[in-house]
């Protein structure tokens, strides 16, 4: 079999897989795994993600051992080097004419191989040694797609018939390494700075952007899918919901005309009207896109957990604890948040029974024994909600709008806050709660900590009202109390980033920096912590974009950009950007959490 003859059938295979018949899919690339690099990547990939979408242990170990061969597989069609040639390529410059056209393909796909390899290496064990491992087996693979670069701008590809294929793989490689790489806060970074890295968020975009321009490209709709995922999911997990949903719609739309019952782009189709605000509209793509099959359930598990948080927007809070406990019985991701958020969305009906008090009192106590670990340390949602439960079972006291508190950790409030339907009952539920707090001071063991919640909450609501005076009062409330507080502490560097956001709405850049480095310098081993840092760093972005040098404080200026991080024209990675960043402290498994959830 040629390379065009592996090209198709990867890309039936792809076809097939996105059209929800994954066993198709599987099958198709299966007998050819052991000889053809893309049959090779192809299978492997299909395992991988599967793996990683159970998190079965099996199932990750028979993804392993495939990687492993499909590494060995791409091996045999890279260009061979003796030592001494290889000593002369390092001293003059490559020839990339000199390659094959099959030869080039080989790098790509082995580099991508290493990749996946080098992601399951990061979950089969709970050891920093694995951690260490997969960062360089990503070292030498980013290194790959730096030579794969430097082929796409030097290589004669006059005579290559499927340049077009290559071309989608190397923007997907280099555009997918610098978003990710961008988005982590520097104290991550600092833990893998012996790999090298750095990133650039413009000219990842850009590179995914090229990439996903070709749909009829081998890995044109994968760059598509990366771009839409970061619009629509990671910029509202980890940043400051400023994804480009037009962009993603955009995007999403010929891939819906291709695949009109893919599963996958069904539940993009549901997460853009979610972020819209369109809750009813988000209902139906995520219900259409469990409808479209039932052959791979862990995809139902990513609109269980969208639809929990529709209905929890809408203030149903039945339906939304039936969406937890859906992914707390099949799903095997952390089943100690989805138990707390069980509990959460009972405490805050109305008019609860002996029953439901009995019931929400056990899924409080199961939650510290379902707590697990990743590279030996817990996940800091699953430490929040442990240090939640620590206070209920300890002092025997409720907790204060626990629901809307997920809402808020989790930034949810950047779409309730675009519909007015949705966030007036959120108001009034917290206004009441403060009115109720004030008055019954004496009944709440916590008062400080209860009441500095509750005003941070109104203050967030009172932001997308447009009422920023009176949300600023709210937040420096919340900084008033900082002394106070003997629980919930993470809530004042919480509203010191409020404070610096709404500086940042009203243009008060001096104030906003002011913030920023308050929160950074003066706060730390506070709950969620790594999870503010990224919103730290998502708004020093913005400010740098902007215009706005921050000098030695950390940032980056427009001009600086395109030359501090990332690969720039001649497919060169710059070290210096990222590295001069604020040394934010934050913990790994952050970013093993945002990548998971």
């Amino acid at each position: 079999m040629d390379l065009a003859d592996m090209i198709e059938q990867a890309k039936m295979a792809l076809r097939l897989f996105l059209n929800n018949r994954f066993s198709e899919a599987k099958e198709r690339m299966k007998p050819l795994s052991e000889s053809s690099m893309y049959h090779s990547l192809g299978y492997g990939t299909i395992l991988y993600l599967q793996a990683v979408m159970t998190f079965d242990m099996t199932d990750i170990e028979v993804a392993i051992q495939a990687m492993k061969k499909s590494i060995n597989v791409c091996s045999k069609f890279r260009r061979k080097y003796s030592m001494l040639q290889s000593l002369s390529k390092v001293a003059s410059k490559i020839d990339y004419n000199n390659l094959s056209e099959e030869e080039t393909h080989a790098e790509l796909c082995y580099a991508e191989c290493l990749l996946l390899r080098a992601l399951l290496t990061f979950i089969q064990d709970e050891n920093l040694i694995s951690f260490v491992k997969g960062g360089l087996k990503i070292r030498e693979c980013y290194k790959i797609y730096k030579e794969c670069n430097k082929m796409l701008q030097n290589r004669d590809f006059t005579m290559d018939q499927e340049k077009v294929h290559f071309e989608s793989g190397v923007k997907m490689g280099i555009g997918g390494f610098n978003l990710m790489i961008s988005l982590l806060p520097s104290k991550i970074l600092k833990l893998l700075e012996f790999v090298g890295f750095s990133g650039n968020k413009r000219h990842g975009l850009r590179n995914l952007k090229d990439g996903s321009d070709n749909l009829n490209s081998l890995r044109g709709p994968l760059c598509s899918i990366v771009l839409i995922a970061y619009h629509t999911v990671v910029c509202y997990v980890l940043g400051l919901a400023d994804g480009d949903i037009d962009l993603a719609d955009q995007l999403l739309q010929p891939c819906l005309k291709d695949y009109p019952k893919g599963a996958l782009f069904l539940f993009f189709a549901g997460r853009i009207e979610e972020v819209r605000g369109n809750i009813n509209e988000a209902v139906v793509k995520f219900e259409e896109s469990i409808d479209s099959q039932q052959e791979w359930r862990q995809f139902h598990h990513l609109c269980f957990w969208e639809l929990m948080w529709c209905h929890c927007f809408r203030g149903d809070w039945l339906m939304a604890m039936k969406y937890a406990e859906k992914l707390c019985k099949e799903s095997r991701w952390s089943k100690a948040t989805y138990s707390y958020q069980k509990a959460a969305f009972l405490m805050m009906c109305d008019d609860q029974t002996e029953e439901t008090k009995a019931h929400i009192k056990y899924l409080f106590g199961e939650v510290p024994r379902m707590k697990q670990r990743i590279a030996g340390k817990s996940l800091p949602i699953e430490k929040f909600a442990v240090h939640k439960v620590k206070r209920i079972l300890d002092h025997q006291t409720d907790l204060v709008l626990p629901a809307l508190e997920l809402v808020y950790v989790w930034n949810g409030f950047s779409i309730i806050g675009k519909k007015d339907g949705l966030l007036d009952p959120v108001l009034a539920i917290v206004e009441k709660t403060v009115t109720n707090i004030t008055e019954n001071k004496g009944a709440y063991k916590f008062y400080h900590d209860d009441y500095s919640l509750a005003i941070l909450l109104k203050g967030v609501c009172l932001k997308w009202k447009g009422r920023l005076m009176q949300a600023e009062q709210c937040f420096k409330e919340v900084l008033e109390n900082e002394k106070r507080l003997k629980l919930d502490t993470y809530l004042v560097p919480y509203a010191t980033v409020e404070m610096a956001m709404l500086s940042l709405q009203m243009d008060n850049t001096k104030d906003c920096k002011k913030y920023l480095d308050c929160a950074k310098k003066n706060y730390k081993g506070y709950l969620l912590e790594s999870r503010l840092h990224f919103r730290i760093h998502a708004i020093r972005l913005q400010l740098s974009s902007a215009g706005v040098s921050e000098g030695s404080e950390g940032g980056i200026t427009p001009q600086e950009e395109d030359s501090t991080g990332g690969f720039n024209i001649d497919g060169v990675m710059n070290h210096s950007g990222n590295d001069r960043q604020n040394n934010v402290e934050t913990d790994l498994p952050s970013a093993v959490e945002s990548v998971k959830l």
